[in-house]
């Protein structure tokens, strides 16, 4: 089972960035310019905490496009194909 979650993990972070890689090569492309579509959120200026002795700065932001959800479904698709025998 440990096995199974590593390599389902590998394959869905692979997925992550074929997806991301495609999303920015598409971008210029007027037909294929929907798989680089996508929505950004989170915080829009980090949160910057000062307590004299220790200054913490927190800030995340997640882009998703349609390429990531095509290339993440087909990862995990392709991983459970691969860890049936």
């Amino acid at each position: 089972m440990r096995r199974s979650f590593w390599i389902t993990l590998l394959l869905v972070c692979a997925g992550v960035v074929v997806g991301s890689l495609v999303a920015e090569v598409t971008a210029g492309t007027p037909v294929l310019k929907y798989l680089s579509y996508g929505l950004d959120f989170g915080t829009a200026a980090p949160v910057t905490v000062d307590l004299h002795v220790l200054i913490v700065t927190f800030g995340i932001t997640v882009k998703i496009t349609v390429a990531h959800i095509l290339f993440v479904t087909a990862a995990i698709l392709l991983g459970r194909k691969l860890l049936i025998k």
